[in-house]
C-alpha cells in the first residue's frame, strides 16, 4: 500500500460489496460517497456524482472502453485518469482501490 494514501477497509471480499448488473457499487468511505466498479483490470473506484451534472453514477453503466458513462447526459469518464473522454474539461475524482488476502481498501488522500 502507498503511504501517501489513507487505506480504508470497505470489504473482506466482492461478495459483500453489493454490485448492481452494471458492475457498479456506492459505498461510504469516511462520510464520502464512492462507486466501486469492476471492470476487466480489476477494481476502480471514483466519486459517485458526475461533475458535469451531479448525475449518480452507480446508476450509470460501462462502456466496451472501460469508461463510467453518467445516466443523465451520458459524459463518459476514464476510470484511470478521471478525464471526460470528450475533453470538455470535467474531470471525475478517481480513488485507488486495493484488493489482497487481507480485503479491499480504497485509498484516500492524507
Amino acid at each position: 500500500m502507498e503511504e501517501n494514501e489513507n487505506w480504508i477497509k470497505i470489504a473482506s471480499s466482492k461478495d459483500e460489496i453489493r454490485f448492481r448488473n452494471n458492475d457498479i457499487a456506492k459505498v461510504k468511505v469516511a462520510g464520502k460517497e464512492i462507486c466501486v466498479i469492476q471492470t476487466s483490470n480489476g477494481l476502480k473506484g471514483c466519486n459517485a456524482y458526475c461533475p458535469h451534472a451531479g448525475g449518480k453514477l452507480s446508476k450509470g453503466f460501462l462502456d466496451n472502453k472501460g469508461n463510467i458513462i453518467c445516466p443523465v447526459h451520458h459524459y463518459r469518464f476514464n476510470l484511470i485518469n478521471g478525464r471526460d473522454t470528450n475533453n470538455e474539461g470535467y474531470f471525475l475524482k478517481i480513488y485507488k482501490v486495493l484488493e489482497n488476502e487481507e480485503g479491499i481498501f480504497v485509498g484516500l488522500e492524507k
